[in-house]
């Protein structure tokens, strides 16, 4: 019975999703990202431990069709258009970050015995960031429109343009080491490739938008074809040789173009990581942790280059170009980790027989540590630069500032200072600016700034919660200064943004009132111990002002209604 029950792959399944669901339960608790707790089951499921995954051919498919809608998504984000918007920050930045990190991985990799190929092998694999994991943390505590986060969204943008082409020169270096016709085997695999690009092109100019506008009627439909889409490329990049990876990514650049991306990448963001469950288990179950145990010292050095060196190289391109040194500490930050393209990358390089599979091994193991540690840098990410800040002025210009604080009017004195340009902050301007008050806006969110400029206020880029920036804007005189940043639920009172500004602004020594708007009266009290003068509860404002008006205005004449039948007439 107990033989019958473990030959059947449904209990296996079943058992496995049992303990990812535990496991990313547990990785919850300790806020790491699911890729951590996935590959964490793969080890406890795998032969060293409870040797559960024994159904590697199901589990190889899962993750195959997984790899393949991934890098179809990745392909639905690469839409031409958006990359000749990146700005030179992002392309200098993400370029020179990739350059450090290959240049300096290698070195780092003979230097520890490890042969040329297989050093070059993991320098490249290291230059890459996880994109899921670093727009997770940037929008679970709000800063995904921040400078520093536009910015580090801009240079992922250009490490996926090197996915893409390490892929591709891995792909065509595979085939010439496999195909036994050599050099022409090579040429003959460009030739299906450019074959399928004009293929591709054709489908984008011609039918792209139609039939995904017809197909738009039926939701399900549409995405079934995405994964019917992504699935067919991938199995013709195969078959002509040039693998499944990088078909599966043009079948998401001849999407990438259509109306209806956002909606489809939305529908199967859910399942990309679901079928990545199988490619982290079978990932997690290849590693012999026998063998791990001579990886662990040159893990350990590759982890601390990756956690130390990728944020100091981002630091120093940004602070060249002229910006303070906390934007460039908070971007830099984004990047002191690896991705699950890292895994992928050497998963082929194995695969064409490149590297051994103990340099995946190694690979895995710098994941696990430096994704683990860098999701608590970058969640605590004010408190740690706090504590750097001062051994960070080298990396920072005496110009430094120029390039966040483009359209700053000079010499000019406020009476009010509004910080946060959303709705209700930008609300509050408006209203002071009609009552004949001078008013300065600051934003950390360029898009907000930008709106504002437009309906003629004066606006500067800015962190509130940024002492230096702070201490150049032009508070003297202003009778006022008015927080209407959003609260953030961040779990960690003392990250508050509004309580850093108000402390701020009492240490600048600022003469004038201070105002900051609250969501409940506990808030309401925190703000008043840290030196606020007065708390804004815009809920309770709000009601209070229409309770008013409707008090305040006579009761209305009755209104004489008359039914649909029109049998009667009907006193409201």
């Amino acid at each position: 019975m107990v033989e019958a029950i473990t030959d059947y792959i449904f209990y296996e399944i079943a058992a496995l999703l049992v303990l990812a669901a535990a496991a990313g339960f547990v990785g919850l608790m300790l806020r790491q990202p699911l890729i951590v707790s996935f590959i964490a089951v793969g080890i406890i499921a795998g032969p060293s431990v409870l040797d559960i995954a024994q159904s590697d051919e199901h589990i190889d498919l899962l993750a195959e069709l997984g790899i393949a809608v991934l890098l179809f998504l990745v392909g639905l984000k690469l839409d031409l258009k958006l990359v000749r918007t990146l700005g030179p920050v992002a392309l200098m930045t993400g370029l020179g970050q990739v350059a450090f990190t290959t240049v300096f991985g290698f070195l780092i990799g003979l230097a520890l015995g490890l042969d040329p190929l297989t050093s070059l092998y993991v320098a490249v694999a290291l230059t890459f960031s996880s994109t899921i994991i670093i727009v997770k943390l940037l929008s679970d505590k709000r800063e995904i429109n921040a400078l520093h986060g536009r910015i580090a969204l801009g240079f992922l943008i250009v490490q996926d343009l090197v996915v893409v082409l390490a892929m591709i020169v891995l792909s065509a270096v595979g085939v010439g080491a496999a195909g036994e016709g050599g050099f022409g085997e090579v040429l003959l695999v460009f030739a299906y490739g450019a074959a399928m690009l004009i293929a591709v092109g054709l489908f984008i100019r011609f039918l792209a938008n139609p039939l995904v506008e017809r197909l738009s009627r039926a939701p399900e439909l549409l995405v079934s074809f995405a994964i019917a889409w992504a699935a067919l490329l991938a199995a013709v990049g195969h078959y002509l040789g040039f693998g499944k990876e990088l078909g599966g990514l043009l079948a998401g650049v001849s999407l990438a173009s259509t109306p209806f991306r956002e909606a489809i990448a939305a529908r199967l963001s859910s399942l990309r990581d679901f079928l990545l469950l199988f490619f982290f288990i079978a990932l997690g179950a290849s590693l012999d942790l026998s063998v791990l145990g001579a990886s662990v010292f040159a893990a350990v050095v590759f982890s601390l280059f990756v956690l130390i060196g990728n944020p100091l190289i981002v630091l120093a391109i940004m602070g060249a170009l002229g910006y303070r040194k906390r934007t460039g500490f908070l971007a830099g930050l984004t990047v002191a980790q690896i991705s699950e393209f890292s895994l992928i990358f050497m998963a082929m390089g194995v695969t064409i027989g490149h590297v051994a599979p103990q340099a995946l091994g190694l690979v895995t193991l710098v994941g696990l540590i430096t994704i683990a540690a860098s999701t608590y840098m970058i969640t605590y990410s004010h408190q740690l630069y706090d504590r750097l800040e001062p051994v960070l002025g080298v990396f920072e210009r005496r110009s430094a500032g120029r390039v966040e604080d483009a359209g700053r009017p000079e010499g000019a004195a406020y009476s009010v200072v509004v910080f946060g340009l959303g709705r209700y902050g930008l609300a509050i301007a408006q209203e002071l600016r009609d009552a004949g008050q001078r008013v300065l806006g600051v934003d950390f969110n360029p898009e907000a700034v930008r709106f504002a400029r437009e309906h003629g206020f004066d606006v500067v880029y800015g962190d509130a919660t940024d002492p230096e920036f702070l201490a150049h804007l032009p508070l003297k005189g202003a009778a006022w200064a008015v927080s209407a940043v959003p609260e953030h639920d961040t779990g960690v009172t003392h990250d508050d943004p509004r309580r850093s500004l108000v402390r701020s602004l009492r240490d600048l020594r600022f003469e004038g009132h201070i105002a900051v708007s609250a969501h409940s009266e506990q808030t309401a009290e925190q703000m008043r111990s840290v030196g606020a003068d007065l708390v804004l509860l815009p809920f309770r404002d709000a009601a209070s002002q229409a309770a008013a008006l409707v008090l305040s205005n006579a009761k209305p004449p009755p209104v004489e209604l008359v039914d649909p039948e029109g049998q009667r007439e009907l006193t409201a």
